[in-house]
Formats: C-alpha cells, sequence, structure tokens
C-alpha cells in the first residue's frame, strides 16, 4: 500500500525542514506501507516555497508543490485530486498529533474503514492546550453534533487518512476551501455511509499556530448552517 501524506503550509520557514526531516525519518523506519511526502505551500511570502523545493531534492519521497491561493482545504484537493496513492492522508506542519499514531489510521483502512482520523476527544487522547483552545474545541464539537447528530468525535483534528478513491469521490462535492474542509467532509462521509475509524491521540498544542480562531470559528459556523439548510440529498 502507498501512502502519501500532504503537509498544508503558508509562511513555515522555520519549522518546515525540521518537520520534514523528523516525518522522513519515521516513515522510513515504518513497513507496514510504503510512503512518500508532499509539502503544498499555500502561497507563501517568506522563503517555504524554496525550502520546499530544496528538501524535495534532498529526499527522494519528497515533492514540492505550490498553490497560488492561501487555504488548507484547496490545498488538500489539488494534491488529493493528482495523487496516485492508495491512501491520501495529511498532518499539520507542526506535527502537533504524535505522528507515532500515523501507522494506526492506516491499520484502520487496512481493516476496510473509508476514512481514519486523530481524535483528541476520545477517553485514551491526551491533549495539552490551553483552556480557551479546549472549550473552544470541545464547544465546536457539541455544536456540530447537536445539528448532525453525528458519531464521530472530533471534525477538525489535522490528522487524517482517506483512501484514495473515497476522497475522489467526496471532493468535487465539498465547498469550502479553508479550515471547515475537514467538517464538510467528515459529515458528507458520514451521512453517506463511509466507514470513519476512529484513533486515540496525544496532542500538544502550538503556541505559534497561524490559525485565526474568531475568523475560522465565524467561518466554521457559517458552513454548518450552509450544510443544514441544504441537507444532504445529493449522491456521491
Amino acid at each position: 500500500m502507498h501512502v502519501e501524506v500532504t503537509i498544508p503550509v503558508y509562511n513555515e520557514e522555520r519549522d518546515l525542514p525540521k518537520s520534514i526531516h523528523t516525518l522522513h525519518e519515521f516513515l522510513a523506519g515504518v513497513s507496514l506501507f510504503e510512503s512518500s511526502i508532499v509539502i503544498a505551500d499555500n502561497a507563501s511570502t517568506d522563503r517555504t516555497w524554496e525550502i520546499a523545493q530544496e528538501l524535495s531534492q534532498k529526499f527522494s519521497n519528497v515533492k514540492a508543490f505550490h498553490i497560488d491561493q492561501k487555504g488548507r482545504g484547496r490545498a488538500l484537493k489539488e494534491v488529493w485530486s493528482q495523487s496516485t496513492a492508495d491512501v491520501v492522508s495529511y498532518m499539520d506542519v507542526d506535527l502537533s498529533t504524535n505522528i507515532k499514531f500515523f501507522p494506526l489510521l492506516i491499520h484502520g483502512l487496512m481493516l476496510g474503514y473509508d476514512i481514519a482520523i486523530g481524535s483528541r476527544l476520545l477517553q485514551a487522547s491526551h491533549t495539552t492546550r490551553c483552556v480557551k483552545r479546549e472549550l473552544i474545541s470541545r464547544g465546536y464539537n457539541l455544536i456540530v453534533k447537536s445539528m448532525f447528530w453525528n458519531r464521530f468525535s472530533d471534525a477538525q483534528c489535522g490528522f487524517k487518512a482517506v483512501r484514495r478513491e473515497t476522497a475522489q469521490r467526496l471532493m468535487p462535492h465539498i465547498e469550502n476551501n479553508n479550515w471547515f474542509f475537514d467538517t464538510e467532509m467528515m459529515l458528507l462521509a458520514e451521512m453517506h455511509e463511509f466507514k470513519i475509524f476512529e484513533v486515540p491521540v496525544e496532542w500538544i498544542e502550538d503556541l505559534d499556530t497561524r490559525v485565526k480562531i474568531i475568523r475560522t470559528a465565524t467561518e466554521d459556523l457559517k458552513g454548518l448552517l450552509r450544510m443544514r439548510v441544504a441537507g444532504f440529498h445529493q449522491k456521491i
């Protein structure tokens, strides 16, 4: 099985080299599957794109991909739509989720699941973050559950793996190109009876995160209302 790991980045010149070295070394020691890494640069204005190209030349299994516009969802759509791997996946460049849990995601897909996700809200998970971020995360997931009665517990953990054929069926129907991409993909997947596998994780907050909490929360709520009004009647 060939697993492709996408790392979406925007102005990450400081963290990118260390993260790619760490991820490359870890994946090289995993025998469960073959792997490759794609650095998806979202129109960075610093040296991120230059560094991504340098890393792609240094490591044979690392590719650099440039997108002219910002947006994590847009980056994943661009990369996943062109992938030939059996499994497409992504994780945040800060590696906030401990990568030792990544093989568990792939194991879930090998068991027959369509999507595997890390969840910071499972009982066995361990998270380290400020009270504000904890309350916002839990509050958001409660809102999602109250509106859609979904079974998965964590919509937005940046640690997911998807069978390529599943991703290709879902992506044309995902409207959001930013942070709400995750939630929209998961809700569409569950409503159309794709099988979702959840993995407990260790997660540590990145104090230098690029996420604008208020703006992102507003966009997420608008996305939830859009999906709630539209319903899930389209076939995918």
